[in-house]
């Protein structure tokens, strides 16, 4: 749709340009730009940019253009072109949505970390997280539940527009807004529009997504073991009313504290919840030595870490299931001199 100015009392249309013959490219400038106003993108929902060609995963070549978040803490890729068609957008930010899906919150934290620096600010990455997203403090539960996708162009392909209706009506959520510049005396104007979804499906498809998400968070609520226990390992600090990933944690925290090992306790719950490594590895090591995104299913904080024998153990996050209290009087068994108590918080 063409875009006219009024000059001498007359309606006249103004001259499209490309981005190439202004001499503007993709990262230097389109990127460096929509970076710092990133509502030009996503007027409607709130996005904050984390990172910049962000490649925290083995094939360092491939880089999302800019990673955000919104205010639902649902992750957002956002890929730049400025071809008239989009390229092959759609199927590369696909690619990088399955990337980063299995990020956690410390993940996060640490991409929005470097981002900071490279940007000579001072704030804190994790307080500015929370801030935007108006928690108090992390809630991994409802941390990235869904992956967003925007693709900006100064133009699509019709292949590439059917596409994106179809991955829509399959449950992903894609956004092509379309970047059309025209010459003008005072510089550059840009015609920003959103072509996928148009407003009218959106604010519907927004609405749907709503209801989905309470349902599904009602679900997992209704099926989730939200029992409490107080946990003591021979004398030791009583914890009181923890869930039970994280009472076991104090659990096996105390037994490997006095004596046991986590071959032994392995052995006795027949269940594989230890990753080691060789050697005493700090948190940030651990990082570098596991594939991107697989430590969220590990404790993984400095404290939360063990180092036996010249190893380092991390313990699974989430592996003992609705027997959990089973597991444990197992585990009191095998050590009975350690005087474990374990019991439902009233």
């Amino acid at each position: 749709m063409p875009i006219y100015r009024i000059a001498d009392d007359k309606i006249v249309s103004m001259k499209t340009t490309t981005f190439g013959q202004e001499g503007l490219k993709e990262r230097q400038d389109l990127q460096r730009m929509l970076k710092d106003n990133i509502s030009v993108l996503s007027p409607d929902d709130e996005i904050l940019v984390v990172a910049e060609e962000y490649s925290n995963w083995e094939d360092s070549k491939r880089r999302i253009d800019l990673l955000g978040i919104d205010k639902r803490a649902n992750l957002v890729v956002i890929e730049l072109k400025r071809t008239e068609d989009g390229g092959h957008m759609d199927l590369q930010a696909i690619r990088y949505a399955a990337m980063i899906s299995t990020l956690t919150f410390d993940d996060l934290v640490s991409a929005y970390s470097e981002y900071l620096v490279k940007s000579e600010s001072e704030k804190d990455a994790e307080g500015e997280l929370l801030k935007f997203l108006e928690w108090e403090k992390p809630l991994e539960e409802k941390f990235g539940q869904e992956v967003k996708i925007i693709l900006a162009s100064a133009d699509f392909s019709k292949e590439l527009t059917t596409s994106v209706i179809w991955l829509n009506d399959s449950d992903l959520d894609i956004r092509c807004v379309r970047l059309q510049p025209y010459e003008s005396k005072d510089g550059i104007l840009l015609d920003v529009q959103t072509l996928i979804p148009i407003r009218e499906a959106a604010d519907y498809q927004m609405r749907k997504k709503g209801k989905e998400q309470k349902e599904r968070e009602s679900a997992r609520n209704s099926g989730r073991d939200l029992t409490k226990y107080n946990v003591r390992v021979a004398g030791g600090e009583l914890h009181e009313k923890q869930y039970k990933n994280r009472a076991m944690l104090h659990l096996v925290s105390g037994v490997l504290r006095n004596g046991g090992t986590p071959e032994r306790i392995e052995e006795i719950t027949k269940r594989d919840i230890f990753k080691s490594f060789d050697g005493e590895l700090d948190a940030q090591q651990i990082r570098e030595a596991m594939p991107p995104g697989r430590y969220r299913h590990y404790f993984t904080k400095e404290n939360e870490i063990f180092r036996i024998n010249g190893k380092t153990y991390l313990l699974r996050y989430n592996v003992w299931g609705p027997e959990t209290i089973d597991y444990a009087q197992t585990i009191q068994k095998e050590f009975p001199k350690l005087n474990i108590e374990f019991t439902p918080s009233d």
